[in-house]
């Protein structure tokens, strides 16, 4: 009998999230498993479940015009989320991440895009945790998070 489950664990595919999605705008090359076993890991130690969640890598254009449109805000942004169901255990959600401000963020505190990239999709998932950076304090403890899990999943 053919086996699904013994093809896609030989390749590495026990850690692909069912209801994750990773898109990629004009043919960028994300390591899209890379993002499910990182995402994989983030939803054991941080305990939360996901009911959708789509990552966006997009242009800086493209983030720029979402943060004008929809937040009013007219200035850049290397992330934007939005959190569609308001519950911060079972996630609904999605991030929006410039890949090219991702790579200024990485050349400018000389770190590996692939660092970058994951800072980025971990700072997004704080914030449909309910993780806020407004505010100087809460933005301090946000980072410390986000240092803790890169340096946990070996990002740093």
């Amino acid at each position: 009998m053919f086996s699904f489950y013994k093809i896609f664990k030989n390749k590495n595919w026990e850690t692909v999230v069912k209801s994750l999605f990773v898109n990629c705008e004009d043919g960028t090359n994300i390591g899209k498993l890379r993002i499910h076993k990182l995402i994989s890991k983030l939803k054991k130690d941080l305990s939360f479940n996901i009911s959708s969640l789509i990552i966006n890598f997009i242009s800086s254009e493209s983030i720029f015009e979402l943060n004008k449109i929809y937040l009013r805000h007219n200035y850049p942004t290397d992330i934007i989320t939005f959190n569609y169901s308001g519950s911060h255990s079972n996630l609904d959600g999605e991030l929006f991440i410039s890949v090219e401000d991702a790579e200024i963020n990485a050349n400018r505190f000389k770190v590996s895009l692939n660092n970058e990239i994951s800072r980025l999709v971990i700072h997004g998932i704080l914030h449909l945790l309910n993780y806020d950076d407004k505010k100087k304090s809460n933005r301090l403890l946000m980072k410390r998070k986000e240092n803790e899990l890169l340096k946990r999943h070996y990002f740093v």
